[in-house]
């Protein structure tokens, strides 16, 4: 385990990155070595655990504190050969300032039995340019603590139930007296036999080890609401990791990332997209096929169509999110211009080009009326 990177290194952030520095950090690195763009690439899938695991710590506040403080060994029980804290004796502060600024009676601990939230749980999911436009539904699988079925949560092994602590009375704190530069003072103190949680089990269960909960694969159907847009985030409550001591769970919020689509362009709830049509459809017009996001219609181009000219279909963009309507697309005109041409098509093209005037050509008529008041 000695051998972990550095959490903000994976994330590469700073120590001093602020939350929402670190949560967009790992929004990148996720997106970046998601298993859906890295099929059956194993290092890819290791660096995405990995970003993962240091995103579980540095988005907790209490994780993030013991890690800034004790690294790896502050968050890991198995770090190391003894586990636990590195030091002998853990003198806490915000204890003894609370002491001397808070009335000299410490503060009052929060009942380590109480009903508590379960926290959050983030994970990011691909659909294609059409989904995103129209909307869809997926399920999505991530990786969530849960309550332990064999135990419902107590930690005990079936037939037997946590004992109170004796050490502290069930208050999961523990009064000590402490020196400090201050003098001796007295201060309150999460409890060493029970960790704060107030019991103590003495048969473990076998499935969570005493723990109350596990971390398991889990899934639910999602409703992709037609409009979304990149890295727009989908909120399922109650699909969190589990609370504790009967608690409600947190909350999956779900990013949404959109591939990239070979032909059609974003732009807000409008689609954009490239025509290419040959130099005798722009100049006698024509009837060409356009692709939209509800299949190919026919557009007829008008005689004289110049290169770059964009031209509206209204109502063929994406569906506006959580509203009616959509918006429009618009084609831009490419004319492409022939190569490889034969002997007998470049003698065609030449007279061609021999038969016409400026009045054929009004862009450069133009240009050479310019020249001329410019040069003379």
């Amino acid at each position: 385990m000695a051998d972990k990177r550095d959490y903000y290194e994976v994330l590469g952030v700073g120590k001093g990155a602020s939350d929402d520095e670190i949560k967009k950090a790992y929004r990148q690195a996720a997106k970046k070595y998601h298993p859906d763009l890295h099929p059956g690439d194993q290092e890819a899938e290791a660096k995405f655990k990995e970003v993962n695991e240091a995103y579980e710590v540095l988005s907790d506040k209490e994780k993030k504190a013991r890690y800034d403080q004790f690294g790896h060994a502050g968050v890991d029980p198995n770090f190391g050969a003894g586990g636990g804290s590195p030091f002998s004796q853990d003198i806490d502060f915000s204890d003894i300032f609370s002491s001397f600024f808070g009335g000299f009676g410490g503060r009052r601990s929060a009942n380590p039995n109480a009903p508590r939230r379960g926290t959050d749980v983030e994970t990011t999911i691909y659909v294609t340019f059409e989904e995103a436009a129209k909307g869809c539904k997926k399920t999505v699988q991530y990786n969530a603590v849960t309550t332990c079925k064999e135990c419902n949560g107590t930690g005990a092994q079936k037939g037997t139930t946590p004992k109170t602590c004796p050490t502290c009375g069930g208050r999961g704190q523990v009064t000590v007296n402490q020196r400090t530069p201050f003098g001796a003072v007295q201060t309150s103190r999460t409890c060493d036999s029970c960790r704060g949680r107030g019991k103590i089990v003495e048969t473990p269960c076998r499935e969570c080890n005493g723990a109350g909960h596990v971390r398991k694969k889990k899934s639910v159907e999602i409703n992709i609401p037609a409009g979304i847009n990149d890295e727009q985030v989908l909120k399922v409550s109650g699909h969190g990791n589990s609370g504790s001591n009967g608690g409600p769970a947190g909350d999956l919020h779900v990013y949404v990332g959109v591939r990239p689509h070979p032909v059609f362009e974003r732009r807000g709830d409008d689609v954009w997209c490239d025509l290419p049509i040959t130099f005798a459809q722009a100049a006698l017009g024509a009837t060409v096929t356009v692709p939209t996001l509800d299949g190919k219609v026919s557009y007829d181009i008008h005689e004289g169509t110049q290169p770059g000219d964009i031209f509206k279909l209204k109502q063929k963009g994406v569906q506006h999110l959580n509203g009616r309507g959509r918006g429009d697309q618009y084609v831009r005109v490419i004319i492409e211009v022939p190569k490889n041409l034969s002997g007998k098509q470049k003698d065609l093209i030449r007279q061609f080009e021999g038969s016409t005037s400026d009045k054929n050509y009004q862009k450069g008529k133009k240009f050479k009326d310019r020249l001329k008041d410019l040069f003379g």
